[in-house]
This record gives C-alpha cells, structure tokens and sequence, in this order.
C-alpha cells in the first residue's frame, strides 16, 4: 500500500473541503480512503509499530480534515465521534470477522479450511475444551512469519 497516494487523495478533498457539505465530504473520505487502508489489513496483523504508525497517521489526518482540527490538537475525540477504530483495532476486527465467517460455512472454501475447532480433533474429544468452541492452534514452523498466518492469526485473536 502506498500511503503517498492517500496523502494526495486527501490534499486533493482538503481543495474542494469549503464547497461541499460535511456529510457529503465525509462520505468522499470515506469512500476514497479508508478502503485503502483497510485493504489486505487482516495480513498485516503482528507488524512492527512504526509501520502500524504510518497508517494511522493518514487515518488521523482524514479526521483531522473531516472536523478542520490542528494537527496539534488530540484526533481521538474526533475518531470517536465518527465512529472509527484505530488501524490495530481496525486490523483485528477484520480478522475476527473472516475468521468468524470461515468458522460458521460463509467464507470461502479455502479460508475455512485453515481453522480446526477442537471438538473436530479425535485426539482431544474427551477433555472438557472439546465442548468449547475454541480452535486448535497449529504448529509454528518459523517464528517471524509463522504467527503472522491466517491460520495463527485468526486464532490468536
């Protein structure tokens, strides 16, 4: 993802901010940015905070721009009041749900193949976590990348 390019998208809104109404700019940001920062967001759980950093500041600066605030001025209030997670809230909340939809048949195919309840497990369907709905966590085979898997991921979470 190039976070230039929602940079410009917003200096682009921030030319013709005083020439619509709110609610319509609001939609235009919403429209225009946001999907950019939350496509592909369920592979980026588990990255390095700066990175997470950078997204968050395009984040802050359309909130900033949608309520015509100083950049010096606190941008949570105006998160709240639009009702938007933070980009880590953000990148869990997509997980869980692809992980909830894989677990209950309304994902894809080979996304519901990546999860194993542990009530499924022949090995484990006497102990008393197989009446649980928890999964099965699979075996980490590189540490670094290994817990950033789907599969990992969305049972982590």
């Amino acid at each position: 993802m190039d976070l230039s390019c929602c940079f410009a998208v917003l200096c682009k809104l921030r030319t013709i901010r005083r020439q619509i109404q709110t609610a319509v700019f609001q939609s235009l940001i919403v429209a225009l940015v946001l999907p950019r920062l939350d496509y592909c967001n369920s592979v980026l759980y588990g990255l390095r905070v700066y990175l997470i950093r950078r997204l968050q500041s395009v984040q802050n600066a359309a909130a900033q721009l949608i309520f015509r605030t100083w950049h010096s001025e606190h941008v949570i209030p105006a998160l709240i009041s639009l009702h938007w997670l933070r980009i880590p809230e953000r990148i869990s909340f997509k997980l869980a749900v692809l992980t909830y939809r894989s677990i209950h048949g309304t994902a894809p195919r080979y996304l519901q193949s990546c999860f194993t309840r542990v009530a499924d497990m022949t090995s484990r369907q006497r102990l008393r976590s197989s009446s649980s709905h928890h999964l099965a966590m699979p075996h980490i085979h590189l540490s670094t990348v290994g817990k950033r898997a789907f599969s990992v991921s969305g049972t982590t979470v």
